[in-house]
């Protein structure tokens, strides 16, 4: 689902805290699925509502909410998606099951990967060596929600530089749905790519910048009226972007950071 913009948060080692503690899991072909999958998800937000007991809000796109501690919880998300659909809190790491990825929708290995990553048959895949090895067998790192890695960081520039290259669609930061945004000013293109290896304070925490980020057919996906589905943002990314868009992170000193705060390379 598209997050929420928050003034202050803490981050530990999953990332965000409160951030993607529920997942829906497919229950009419199995497995956690998110928008890769069940594309109408990008159309509902989700909003932290008490990190500590991990309790969120959901808003459909009619604007319905409800909670996710609500016993009828699941049963009204699979009804406003129309797609049956089950509400899963994040379980300890042992509970490996959890995470297991679920049944393909073709046998064609290469069909299910254009498909995931909403390429054509002419456009490469990404370099799948940068995933952590264990996404080929479940769904997201054992004891996570988040796909990779626990942080995925963007520039202001990255944002500016889209939308010059393809001035006729709508290029919202929703779509990209980064944990961090970095207003970098008046740097041109996509700095956060030459950041690989960088490790950044914000705040009182420390993240480590990793690979660029493959994007995926997501950032194809309708959000609302003002963010319909394009084709075009993803063209350009793999086509002039080397596939990527934001930079993969991870926490190397849990700690708080908020909007304003100054990032330090160190």
């Amino acid at each position: 689902m598209v997050g929420e913009t928050v003034s202050s948060c803490d981050l530990n080692e999953l990332g965000i805290v409160g951030d993607r503690v529920w997942a829906t899991r497919d229950l009419e072909r199995g497995g956690i699925r998110g928008a890769k999958k069940i594309g109408d998800l990008m159309q509902f937000s989700a909003e932290r509502v008490d990190p500590v007991r991990r309790i969120v809000k959901i808003t459909a796109p009619n604007g319905e909410s409800f909670f996710t501690n609500e016993a009828d919880s699941s049963d009204k998300l699979s009804a406003l998606l129309g797609h049956r659909v089950k509400l899963e809190e994040l379980p300890e790491a042992s509970d490996v099951e959890h995470f297991r990825r679920g049944p393909s929708d073709t046998d064609d290995v290469l069909a299910e990967m254009r498909a995931v990553f909403g390429r054509t048959e002419d456009e490469p895949l990404p370099d799948f060596s940068i995933f952590p090895p264990e996404v080929m067998e479940f769904e997201s790192p054992v004891g996570t929600h988040h796909d990779c890695y626990p942080l995925m960081v963007m520039t202001t520039s990255a944002l500016a530089a889209m939308k010059a290259a393809v001035p006729n669609s709508v290029v919202d930061v929703k779509r990209f749905r980064p944990s961090l945004v970095v207003d970098s000013g008046d740097a041109d293109g996509h700095p956060e790519f030459s950041w690989k290896n960088s490790r950044v304070a914000i705040g009182s925490a420390v993240i480590e910048i990793l690979d660029p980020c493959p994007r995926c057919v997501m950032v194809t996906r309708a959000i609302n009226k003002d963010i319909p589905a394009d084709r075009a943002v993803l063209r350009h990314i793999v086509r002039d972007l080397n596939q990527s868009v934001g930079v993969y992170a991870r926490v190397l000193t849990p700690g708080a950071c908020s909007v304003g705060d100054e990032i330090r390379f160190l």
